[in-house]
């Protein structure tokens, strides 16, 4: 049975839609769900139908920022377990996953047991650039948040984290004898716990050092010379410049160490590491 359940999870069509955090993902999920027939969305830690919250934790409840990252990663095996449950009942065709880039959308879909996404949508391909920028002034200045169900599931599920509700009419485009029929998509704009206090973030001395811990558990005879961070608003991008070891094993081993410090780094503190470069300056006896 759970062989079976597991096969059918793998054969769902999985869209992502894609776009950096604030740019208005969620305000438009319904529209891009509804042109690709795709009747689930995963959200922000939700598992969506119809208008229903059908399983999942909104990260819209967390109070820190990296918490709502956790959940948004589905980092909780119970979260993960729950909604996977919740799709083998379900036995969805398509399901569309909302994600600030490529890898989150790929994490999110192999952490709930779910094929790779069969097509990528940006939110370039579909919104004007000053939507976007409208989009982000307003998350960055007002703290607003959308969730792609109406306020009344919202309140139901989430009561202290209410705020405020949308409607969005799109007439289809089939003429009938009375006209366009409009279609009615209701979203919630929230304010989460954390968009009220300042983001949190980490130094570049204190993810120094994890990368430095992380460097010494794979391989003592790696020696760090330098590390450069950049923080681009998603996640972190880490440079190492190293000396090794003559006969160190190179090639493979060098990704197994990106790997190894990506997933050490995100499992126990959230933080996003969106790359990894390594760059080999000398090689020592």
């Amino acid at each position: 049975m759970f062989w079976d359940s597991f096969l059918y999870l793998k054969r769902i069509k999985v869209y992502a839609f894609v776009g950096e955090s604030g740019t208005g993902k969620s305000f438009r999920a319904k529209l891009v769900a509804q042109k690709y027939h795709a009747d689930f969305i995963i959200d922000d830690g939700l598992l969506i139908r119809n208008n229903r919250i059908l399983a999942g934790h909104s990260a819209k409840k967390e109070k820190t920022f990296l918490a709502a990252v956790k959940v948004a990663l589905f980092d909780e095996k119970a979260q993960r377990d729950e909604v996977a449950r919740k799709l083998q009942g379900e036995k969805p065709k398509k399901i569309l996953i909302l994600g600030t880039s490529e890898k989150m959308v790929n994490k999110i879909a192999s952490r709930l047991q779910l094929p790779p996404p069969d097509k990528i949508i940006k939110i370039e391909d579909i919104a004007s650039q000053a939507d976007i920028e409208n989009a982000i002034r307003t998350r960055r200045i007002e703290g607003k948040h959308v969730i792609p169900v109406p306020s009344v599931e919202v309140k139901r599920s989430y009561p202290h984290i209410f705020y405020d509700a949308i409607r969005i009419f799109k007439r289809n485009q089939v003429p009938v004898a009375i006209g366009p029929t409009p279609t009615v998509h209701e979203k919630s704009v929230v304010r989460p716990e954390y968009s009220r206090r300042n983001k949190v973030s980490i130094s570049e001395a204190a993810l120094s050092q994890m990368v430095l811990q992380c460097v010494d558990e794979f391989d003592k005879q790696i020696r760090i010379k330098k590390i450069g961070i950049k923080d681009d608003g998603m996640g972190y991008r880490l440079v190492l410049t190293i000396d090794v070891v003559y006969g160190t094993q190179l090639g493979d081993n060098m990704h197994e160490l990106r790997r190894y410090i990506i997933g050490d780094i995100e499992r126990y503190t959230g933080i996003l590491i969106e790359e990894v470069n390594i760059i080999i300056d000398k090689i020592i006896e």
